[in-house]
């Protein structure tokens, strides 16, 4: 009887299927941390007084104040609004990436720092 490749003893040849899914899943991988990477979220606070653009490695890259809300006698309430809006928008890069993974790895991939 032909051996069917794989381990001797009877392990059946699925090691290199598991291999070759392995492989895929993390070219997989590798293009959407790069697709989450290029990407760019904006959120809004305050009405859309302050808006404050994220790109997904993180990086504030805009950041947009109306004239109504610079008021010097409250510099607080400014600062409450963009720190309130540049966290949504981390929060929406971190959402977005946790559902980019589990696309790819189908939930397995629960508690992995992505």
């Amino acid at each position: 009887m032909a051996k069917r490749g794989g381990f001797p003893g009877g392990m059946p040849g699925n090691m290199n299927n598991l291999m070759k899914q392995a492989q895929k899943m993390q070219k997989q991988m590798e293009e959407a941390q790069k697709q989450l990477e290029e990407m760019e979220v904006t959120a809004k606070a305050g009405g859309g007084a302050v808006e404050v653009t994220v790109s997904g490695k993180h990086e504030v890259k805009k950041v947009k104040l109306s004239e109504e809300v610079v008021d010097p006698d409250d510099i607080e309430m400014l600062e409450d609004l963009i720190m309130a809006a540049t966290n949504e928008a981390l929060r929406q890069i971190d959402e977005n990436s946790q559902a980019s993974m589990s696309k790819i790895t189908g939930g397995l991939g629960a508690g992995l720092p992505f």
